[in-house]
């Protein structure tokens, strides 16, 4: 009998609207919005349940050092600025072990492109590598090896160029840390004219 009641198509009741009359109120809320409202509600009341568990069993003796390096506005915490936490000379002695780093890093580059430069001469029997690339009587295995080695060249020079700027940069910045009155040159003062800036620095007299 159950089967026979569920075959027949029956009328789907929707949920009515606000009516004209209570459109004050605003929207009339709905099964699924109860639904979404009930979900958020317990998750608000579990973590609250949570936090309160935490309070009780709080160990009086804990301590972090973020208690002290932070500090709360408007109920965030945030961590104290870092600004000035390394000395001045403490910042120029981490700007010299980087130029370290950075020369280190040009001299292998060096280094390797010479001895590549040395190796595919020796097989190229003193020809340039443009040449060996050139000719057509080389097997096209050869032609494909010499062809990246010459990109590999290229390529090691182009990151030779960009470690030297980047080492003239980092030791002016170096120099510019030092102690000392400096003042930028101007156009008029600079000999040999270049795209980056000059300082002068007066001169100190030595004990």
């Amino acid at each position: 009998m159950s089967s026979l009641r569920n075959a027949i198509p029956r009328k789907a009741h929707k949920e009515r609207s606000q009516p004209q009359s209570r459109k004050k109120f605003g929207h009339l809320e709905k099964h699924k919005d109860y639904v979404v409202r009930a979900k958020a509600f317990h998750q608000k009341e579990e973590a609250l349940q949570k936090l309160k568990e935490k309070a009780a069993f709080r160990n009086p003796d804990e301590f972090y050092f973020k208690m002290i390096k932070t500090s709360t506005v408007g109920g965030v915490h945030r961590l104290e600025s870092e600004a000035n936490k390394y000395t001045h000379d403490e910042l120029i002695l981490m700007k010299t072990q980087d130029i370290g780093y950075i020369l280190q890093k040009l001299q292998s580059e060096k280094n390797v492109n010479d001895n590549l430069l040395i190796m595919y001469m020796m097989i190229g029997r003193g020809q340039s590598i443009q040449c060996v690339r050139a000719s057509e009587d080389i097997p096209d295995h050869i032609k494909r090896k010499t062809a990246a080695s010459y990109r590999e060249v290229e390529a090691r020079k182009s990151r030779i160029q960009e470690l030297e700027k980047l080492y003239m940069d980092m030791a002016r910045q170096k120099e510019l840390q030092k102690k000392g009155r400096k003042r930028k040159l101007r156009e008029d003062e600079i000999i040999c004219p270049t795209s980056k800036p000059l300082y002068k620095w007066r001169a100190e007299r030595k004990r």
